[in-house]
């Protein structure tokens, strides 16, 4: 359900459950062992940075927290729901609903615009088109885009796309926000701007934040970091 954007929403007095719990999780490719061991809690508003070498299985491990692809062994529950336990219609609208996603290289659709593409992901969980609307354009005034809402993709410099793909993300107010290196085709100030906006955006939604980087200044920006290292997770200090 779409709540006012100017209101953020309230949350109990008690501590929160996690939005995004893993316990155990295992995966391999072939013989070689990719992770193992792993456990991560991730709360309302929190924000997780998850460092480590090219070829460690950062996005992997994102893949499989966010349902994309299988894990070997343990589990995982977003909102409080296991993923190994849903069929593949419920885990279609866990998506929809409760997951929001942003890639380095933006993944917008070419023939639809800023507006067009921020508002698939609400006509997809079923919002009126008056709230779309009135949703679509808090959006891109929060952002700074306002003035690119007709514009398509191409006619977008990247830092605009990359705003665009963070409003498109957290439209729908999800649980939790993933994140694959989102400002890895940034140059260094449209990176900047995206991450205080998203930032900022999961604190006014109360969304959880888990960002793959190899970028330490964007990993600074989040309360905790992890490495995952010879197949293990470990929380920095």
């Amino acid at each position: 359900m779409i709540h006012e954007m100017h209101k953020p929403i309230r949350k109990a007095d008690s501590k929160p459950l996690p939005v995004l719990r893993a316990c155990s999780l295992e995966k391999s490719f072939g013989e070689r062992l990719l992770f193992s061991s792993v456990d991560i809690d991730i709360f309302p508003k929190q924000q997780v940075a998850l460092l480590g070498p090219s070829g460690a299985g950062k996005s992997t491990l994102l893949n499989c927290l966010e349902g994309v692809e299988p894990y070997d062994a343990g589990s995982v529950s977003i909102g409080g729901k296991a993923l190994e336990s849903l069929d593949e219609n419920e885990m279609s609208a866990l998506r929809r609903n409760e997951i929001g996603t942003i890639f380095q290289f933006f993944h917008l659709l070419p023939t639809l615009t800023a507006f067009e593409n921020i508002e698939l992901a609400l006509q997809l969980t079923g919002v009126s088109a008056e709230q779309r609307q009135e949703r679509v354009e808090f959006l891109l005034n929060r952002l700074q885009i306002e003035h690119r809402s007709e514009a398509f993709p191409s006619q977008m410099s990247g830092g605009e796309m990359q705003r665009v793909a963070i409003a498109r993300a957290i439209a729908h107010e999800p649980k939790i926000l993933f994140a694959d290196e989102p400002t890895g085709n940034l140059d260094s100030k449209s990176g900047q701007m995206a991450l205080e906006l998203l930032s900022e955006l999961c604190q006014e939604i109360g969304a959880g934040l888990l960002m793959v980087t190899h970028s330490q200044e964007a990993a600074s920006y989040c309360e905790s970091q992890y490495s995952l290292v010879d197949g293990q997770l470990q929380r920095d200090a």
